[in-house]
């Protein structure tokens, strides 16, 4: 992110849950919310493709590599979820994971590349295998890679 959008105000989740995890997890360098049930949890930020506004969500996620795999279950859903969407828009993204924070570019993994990290991530979240049975909906696996630097 730039330095202007580094002083932009980012909007937490609307979903009280999320929100909530969100602020433990700003208030401790992800030392309160670094796992979630047990599973690797980082915040993503993204731009809003409607609104334009920063969004910021927390996720489990994986790695392959440097690079860091996130699902976008949407719990199962029909619809993908709103992070999602944004950063099909825009892939310019951010990540915390702990007190570490960089700018990423994400992308969605090509049907080859799902092929060998899917397992990855239903190791990390088995209920991922669940999601995907459950809707016709081809749940898109995301591939950040690290664009630059740490920012804080």
């Amino acid at each position: 992110m730039s330095a202007q959008e580094q002083h932009e105000t980012i909007e937490d989740s609307p979903v009280g849950w999320v929100a909530s995890h969100i602020r433990r997890y700003v208030q401790t360098d992800g030392a309160d919310g670094g796992t979630f049930h047990g599973v690797p949890s980082l915040l993503l930020t993204t731009r809003g493709r409607r609104s334009g506004k920063l969004r910021r969500t927390a996720l489990m996620y994986g790695r392959d590599g440097d690079d860091y795999l996130l699902v976008a279950s949407n719990g199962g859903a029909g619809t993908h979820p709103a992070w999602y969407l944004n950063l099909s828009a825009d892939p310019t993204v951010e990540i915390q994971v702990g007190a570490e924070r960089f700018t990423g570019r994400a992308r969605t993994a090509t049907a080859e590349e799902k092929i060998r990290l899917w397992p990855v991530m239903t190791k990390v979240f088995p209920t991922y295998a669940r999601y995907q049975k459950g809707t016709d909906r081809e749940i898109p696996l995301i591939v950040v890679e690290r664009s630059e630097s740490a920012t804080d």
